[in-house]
């Protein structure tokens, strides 16, 4: 069934205008008429079953149905503080790191980042970023959106004092992810971007108590190493160790 997130109040009965955005996906991309039945949800917990009672082309109305006390998401509380990557890249990294479970997303302006944002390109590429993350929600099923926050460098981010399990990807790290216990609270994941860290964000960040941890004997790139980590966490810990 066809899944929408819209950010608006929802309640039983209540009658829905959807935003552009999921209007044209329903109606361009879908082809669904009225008295389809599809599935909404605006990011604060649980969905609503609803049938789309008026579709043209100058918009789509639904009509919600009772809530439905749905989860699905991962009882391992992991964040991902992604370096960023270039154009697709970057995409791809959020888009299967939301469909794995991860709870929140900071982008990481780093040296070797190929991409360079100025405050206004900033702010626009965080929109894209969110809009990857709901879709990607409507795709897996989740009905919670975990939240994209504003690029910073590293020392930056460093200063807001991340807390939990704090780890950072490095080929040349000692230790894997099946040596540390199991973790009581939530994991940071720092992973670096196209070029990897400089050794100086390296040292920072271990300063900061994070533990550097590999990934076998392979260099991977960036949009596979955040994703590979995130489920071998599952694996050892989360969802797919059940």
């Amino acid at each position: 069934m066809p899944r929408f997130f819209v950010d608006l109040p929802l309640s039983p009965g209540a009658k829905i205008e959807l935003p552009p955005v999921p209007a044209h996906h329903a109606t361009r991309v879908l082809r669904l008429v009225k008295g389809a039945e599809v599935v909404l949800f605006n990011g604060q917990g649980g969905e609503y079953p609803a049938v789309l009672e008026w579709v043209d082309k100058d918009g789509v109305s639904a009509r919600c149905r009772e809530w439905r006390d749905v989860e699905r998401e991962s009882a391992l509380d992991i964040r991902l503080a992604q370096g960023i990557s270039s154009g697709e890249r970057m995409d791809y990294t959020l888009q299967k790191a939301v469909e794995l479970g991860v709870t929140a997303i900071q982008p990481l302006a780093m040296r070797r980042s190929v991409v360079k944002l100025t405050a206004e390109r900033a702010a626009r590429r965080v929109e894209h970023w969110q809009g990857i993350v709901m879709a990607a929600c409507e795709q897996s099923g989740r009905n919670r959106l975990p939240p994209v926050a504003m690029p910073l460098d590293v020392s930056q981010w460093l200063a807001t004092a991340p807390s939990g399990l704090k780890l950072f990807l490095s080929p040349v790290a000692k230790a894997a992810l099946k040596d540390l216990p199991p973790p009581a609270g939530p994991v940071w994941l720092v992973a670096g971007p196209e070029g990897g860290f400089e050794p100086e964000e390296a040292a920072l960040i271990t300063d900061f108590g994070f533990t550097p941890v590999r990934l076998g004997p392979r260099v991977l790139r960036t949009e596979t190493a955040a994703l590979a980590a995130v489920a071998a966490m599952q694996a050892l810990w989360g969802d797919y160790a059940k």
